[in-house]
């Protein structure tokens, strides 16, 4: 690891850390939001590809035009993915609580080790179907304990369930867009997979009859600080971080994002995660980090 190998004056570690308590604010912000779920995921990447777009646009014009058409398809595909994970997430947050469902869905590493096994033939160590077997038996644990206290969400084991679907397709969105993020800068890459992402979200709220227009100036504020949050400073800056840090370290940070939600949800939302929730959360996160450390 380093932190002095990098381009500006940030320092990796202090981005990384900005982008953990970045993320931590997407739960947040879904849940403020009263708009069909569909419809935040919609805005959400929009409104991030309509940022990223100008630089993408003016300082990688050829790296985008450059863009093969096997990579464009793997992006696209890449983007689908994001928008499987993205609509199952978001809408988990409306039947369970917010540390259940950020914990189970920051359960992804585990799904990529999986898939990387089955669809890339890479090998899986001991260390990690240990920690994949620790993190499943906290999943149980807190899906059966939401069945036997009351955690005040309205349908909590559907809501983790689409919670761990999202972990699943995000997941499945690492996976498609490994191979292609080698030959493919940042900010083309993101540019490409958010427009096939927002496109994807976009027909099946249509299709679902979802409305796209009418909501108060509140509604669009949270919609673009979702963007500029998660998006901008979360997602795109962990993105960097993994140019000058090793992906393990960046992969173990992201355990605080479960940690900062559970916090700002108790703060900010007044909800308070029942004991086995806290326990089995601790186990999932113990295996994540067992499997990425």
């Amino acid at each position: 690891m380093t932190t002095s190998a990098h381009d500006g004056s940030l320092s990796p570690l202090t981005g990384l850390g900005v982008a953990i308590l970045a993320v931590s604010t997407s739960a947040i912000l879904v849940r403020w939001s009263t708009a069909p779920s569909l419809v935040k995921a919609f805005y959400r990447v929009v409104f991030t590809v309509a940022l990223l777009a100008p630089v993408a646009l003016v300082r990688h014009r050829d790296a985008l035009a450059s863009i093969s058409r096997r990579d464009l398809w793997a992006a696209s595909g890449a983007g689908v993915a994001l928008a499987a994970h993205f609509a199952s997430w978001f809408e988990s947050l409306n039947h369970t609580t917010v540390a259940a469902s950020v914990t189970l869905v920051q359960a992804q590493p585990l799904f990529v080790a999986v898939g990387a096994w089955a669809f890339l033939d890479e090998r899986v160590s001991r260390r990690t179907t240990l920690g994949i077997g620790v993190a499943l038996a906290g999943m149980v644990l807190m899906s059966l304990s939401d069945l036997l206290t009351a955690s005040g969400a309205p349908r909590p084991l559907f809501g983790n369930t689409l919670a761990i679907v999202g972990a699943v397709t995000a997941a499945a969105y690492v996976l498609t867009g490994r191979s292609v993020r080698s030959r493919v800068a940042l900010v083309p890459y993101v540019v490409v997979v958010y427009s096939v992402c927002a496109l994807a979200l976009l027909s099946v709220a249509v299709a679902r009859g979802d409305p796209l227009s009418g909501y108060p100036p509140r509604e669009w504020l949270l919609f673009l600080g979702m963007a500029i949050g998660p998006g901008i400073f979360g997602h795109t800056v962990i993105n960097w971080a993994l140019a000058h840090l090793e992906s393990s370290v960046v992969s173990v940070s992201l355990l605080g994002e479960p940690v900062g939600s559970t916090i700002l949800a108790l703060f900010l939302l007044g909800e308070i995660p029942t004991l086995p929730t806290i326990l089995g959360g601790a186990i999932v996160l113990g295996g994540i980090y067992i499997t990425a450390s």
